[in-house]
């Protein structure tokens, strides 16, 4: 018999993060400054919030968060001013500090800084919070999930008053619907309808919230479906009815019938069991439009395997037989011609998975002769050699602890390459893969390691001289 599919994708949540702490809150550009916030993560890990006295509630959705960094002390005069004001001296905020990242893509990021009480409190959320993102598969929940996510963020977008405001549910389904009939939608079902109401949390459960999304976004696309399968002669479904549909709609064809057995009547049951709400339908083994809904908007009618979100291929490959996610001209967060260069590029791109990136290296101008990396000649602006480098190093592994490759566009002379080699020993140290791999010679006609084989290593892709030039060379210098 097919049996129900459990998608477990939430992560553990340490308790003292679900109870909350207290911290002083800003952003540097534009300057905010919020003390004595109460900051919490969700028991799903959905969202990081905050509310301090006085202020409306706060959400930071926690799959928009990049990385996770120990924060410096604040320079800016007026940032330490405000901390001053409530009781708190530089010195006081040294390793208080934490930063969090986040944005929607790797180039408009925004940055939220979090002083905590002592440097054990900020260390302990640091690792709580790093542990609760780059959650993929809780970034392929169920459509029912993603309601319940939306209800959440409502519920956490208080006002100063502790309770939800209906403007906050006009902004929520404001895509192409209008705010009359929202309220209408709110007014039948007995919430506060007016602009300006506010609701009580206790009066906004999420069978409310689901009650609500019905209302103004029904699935229409889902009510013709449940008339097709059963003639539009009734509005349930019986279990033969839903076998058939489970088997000749739902069911890929090409699975294999012994590991994806067909449905059977007593599987109909158990889903009618779970999914129908009205018990009268259920001792009857029927199922209504409503529970025919949520079944579909379940994870067991997910469009992919999601068993598959995460690692299961063969990693003991050769290195050259995958693909492999990589970056052409990485250092840009723009244009090829004219753009600008920055080193937060490369933290972006590998913890967003990418495995190889590229620097264009070139001579640095000026007195100290430091090794820079930029789109040669097309006026675009260039970063530091050894800025990248420390970059790669802090986030190379963060997401993967597979390898990663850096491809070197090396248009460098021998002095500043003799920097560049010694800046890649020093900063990357055991990370840095300096020799072959025993069993592994790079000869003609021997294999590569295997991703297993090089985990956590940084390999470097560059033109090499002859050994007897490089040596003649290394001795020049």
């Amino acid at each position: 018999m097919t049996k129900s599919y459990e998608f477990n994708w939430q992560k553990h949540l340490p308790g003292f993060m679900q109870e909350g702490a207290s911290f002083d809150r800003f952003d540097e550009d534009p300057f905010l400054f919020e003390p004595n916030c109460l900051v919490k993560v969700d028991e799903f890990g959905f969202f990081i919030t905050w509310k301090s006295d006085g202020k409306e509630g706060q959400v930071l959705e926690c799959s928009l968060i990049n990385s996770i960094r120990v924060g410096a002390v604040p320079r800016d005069p007026k940032i330490l001013s405000s901390f001053e004001a409530v009781g708190k001296k530089e010195e006081e905020l040294e390793g208080c500090v934490i930063c969090i990242c986040s944005g929607t893509d790797l180039v408009n990021l925004s940055f939220m800084y979090m002083v905590a009480d002592s440097p054990d409190t900020a260390r302990k959320w640091t690792e709580g919070l790093r542990s609760v993102i780059h959650n993929f598969r809780a970034n392929n929940v169920c459509p029912m999930t993603c309601l319940k996510k939306h209800w959440m963020r409502m519920c956490f977008l208080t006002n100063v008053n502790g309770k939800i405001p209906v403007r906050t549910i006009t902004r929520t389904f404001a895509s192409g619907k209008t705010e009359k009939g929202i309220f209408q939608a709110l007014k039948e079902l007995g919430l506060p309808s007016g602009k300006n109401d506010e609701i009580e949390h206790s009066a906004f459960p999420f069978d409310i919230f689901y009650a609500l999304t019905q209302k103004i976004c029904p699935r229409t696309d889902i009510e013709e479906l449940f008339k097709k399968i059963n003639g539009d002669k009734s509005d349930f479904l019986n279990v033969d009815q839903l076998v058939s549909f489970l088997n000749e709609n739902q069911r890929d064809p090409r699975l294999n019938e012994i590991l994806f057995p067909f449905y059977e009547p007593k599987r109909a049951m158990q889903i009618i069991e779970k999914y129908e709400r009205d018990p009268d339908l259920k001792k009857k083994g029927r199922m209504s439009s409503d529970g025919f809904c949520r079944y579909l908007m379940s994870d067991e009618n997910a469009p992919v395997f999601l068993d598959c979100l995460e690692l299961y291929q063969d990693m003991e490959q050769p290195l050259a037989h995958y693909f492999i996610a990589s970056s052409h001209n990485t250092y840009l967060n723009g244009r090829q011609f004219g753009g600008k260069s920055s080193v937060e590029m490369y933290r972006q791109v590998l913890l967003s998975g990418c495995r190889c990136v590229e620097l264009d290296c070139w001579d640095g101008k000026g007195e100290d002769q430091e090794p820079i990396i930029t789109h040669g000649k097309a006026m675009c602006t260039d970063i530091l050699f050894k800025d990248v480098i420390s970059a790669i190093r802090e986030t190379a592994f963060v997401t993967s602890e597979y390898p990663v490759i850096l491809s070197f566009e090396n248009h460098c002379s021998k002095p500043q390459q003799y920097k560049m080699a010694r800046y890649c020993e020093e900063i990357f140290g055991d990370y840095l893969l300096r020799h072959p791999l025993e069993g592994y010679p790079v000869e003609a006609g021997r294999p590569l390691p295997s991703p297993n084989d090089l985990k956590r290593k940084i390999l470097i892709k560059n033109k090499r001289l002859k050994p007897e030039v490089e040596q003649k060379q290394l001795e020049s210098i």
